[in-house]
C-alpha cells in the first residue's frame, strides 16, 4: 500500500507541475517582440513590416557626413540586429573614413533604438545588440574597438504610433564620440 500511495503522490506532483506550465503561462502578445517576463527574445511572428528591408535604419550624424561625405542609408529588419547588404554599403565607407580618411582615429558612439512595443528590458537588450552588431562590423573593417562605443536607449526616444513610425524608431544612430 505504501508504494501505491507514493506513486499516487508523485503522479499528483508531476500533474500539478505540468498544469502550472500550461497555456496560461504564455506571455501577452506585443509587436517589436512578444511580451516576456525576462530578457529572452520573443518568438518570431508573421508581420508586414518584416517583408521590407526598410524596417529599421542606421542614421549617421551630420557632423560625420561633413567629415566623411554622403553615406548611403542603411537598413535592418524588424526584431533584428543583423547587418544586411544595404547596411554594409553604408558602413564600409564609414569604416574607411574612420581608419584612413578625415575621421582617422576619431571615436564614434553607436546608439541602438527600438520601437516601444516590447518589454522595456527586452528593448534595451535589442538596442544594445543592434549597436553591438554595427560595432562588430566596423571593427571587422579595421576600426579599433577603442574607437567604438555601443550603447542603447531601447524604446526611450520612440514616438511611432503605426508601422511606418515604428520602423523609424528601430535604428542605430551613429555620432562622433569624445
Amino acid at each position: 500500500m505504501h508504494s501505491t500511495q507514493a506513486i499516487f503522490a508523485a503522479t499528483v506532483v508531476v500533474a500539478a507541475t505540468l498544469i502550472g506550465c500550461g497555456p496560461d503561462a504564455k506571455p501577452a502578445n506585443t509587436a517589436e517582440g512578444t511580451k516576456t517576463t525576462d530578457a529572452t527574445p520573443p518568438p518570431k511572428t508573421a508581420r508586414d513590416d518584416v517583408k521590407t528591408p526598410t524596417s529599421g535604419s542606421i542614421e549617421i550624424d551630420d557632423e560625420i557626413i561633413k567629415l566623411c561625405g554622403n553615406i548611403p542609408v542603411a537598413h535592418f529588419a524588424f526584431d533584428s540586429s543583423s547587418i544586411t547588404g544595404s547596411a554594409a554599403q553604408a558602413l564600409d565607407p564609414l569604416a574607411v573614413c574612420f581608419t584612413t580618411g578625415p575621421a582617422k582615429g576619431r571615436k564614434m558612439v553607436l546608439t541602438g533604438h527600438t520601437d516601444p512595443r516590447g518589454e522595456t528590458e527586452y528593448n534595451f537588450a535589442l538596442g544594445q545588440r543592434r549597436a553591438g552588431s554595427v560595432s562588430d562590423y566596423l571593427a571587422s573593417k579595421g576600426m579599433q574597438k577603442t574607437q567604438l562605443e555601443p550603447t542603447s536607449k531601447g524604446e526611450l526616444e520612440a514616438n511611432g504610433t503605426d508601422e511606418d513610425g515604428w520602423a523609424k524608431d528601430r535604428k542605430v544612430k551613429i555620432s562622433l564620440g569624445k
